[in-house]
């Protein structure tokens, strides 16, 4: 099958800081079985990297969601 050898997915997820360990462990796991279950992999092949990001890095619209949480 095609899918051996495309065995390297890579997902990247950004979020906003403030998820706990577990929270992040559960959505790797469910990250990880969405991706063989649909695109085909094994799962010791599927990386994922989980970046945080503060709110203050941010923006959409043109204004920082740091600021747009004190209006």
């Amino acid at each position: 099958p095609i899918y051996r050898r495309l065995q390297m997915p890579l997902i990247q997820v950004q979020m906003f800081a403030g998820r706990t360990p577990q929270q992040k462990r559960d959505l790797v796991r469910a990250l990880t079985d969405a991706f063989v279950e649909t695109a085909g992999s094994t799962r010791d092949a599927v990386d994922i990297i989980l970046t945080d990001v503060e709110q203050s890095d941010w923006a959409q619209g043109g204004e920082l969601f740091s600021e747009k949480k004190s209006k």
